[in-house]
């Protein structure tokens, strides 16, 4: 979630891509520690593994999905 500069409003919610949990901007505008890939944000590694895996199998690939665990 990103606020404008007053942090009266905010100007953009940001979400992981996998589990859609809002990701705050830390005081001071700094930026969370978060994965990006491909234009999309991950709150973890985890999402961003999970996402992989689910891909693969729909795919139907499932040695992919299996090596991505």
């Amino acid at each position: 979630m990103k606020f404008a500069p007053n942090h009266l409003y905010i100007e953009e919610y940001v979400k992981c891509a996998t589990c859609g949990v809002l990701i705050y901007e830390e005081r001071g505008g700094k930026k969370p520690q978060t994965i990006s890939k491909d234009g999309k944000v991950y709150c973890s590694q985890w999402c961003l593994d999970w996402e992989l895996a689910r891909g693969a199998r729909e795919s139907g690939n499932p040695a992919a999905a299996a090596t991505s665990r």
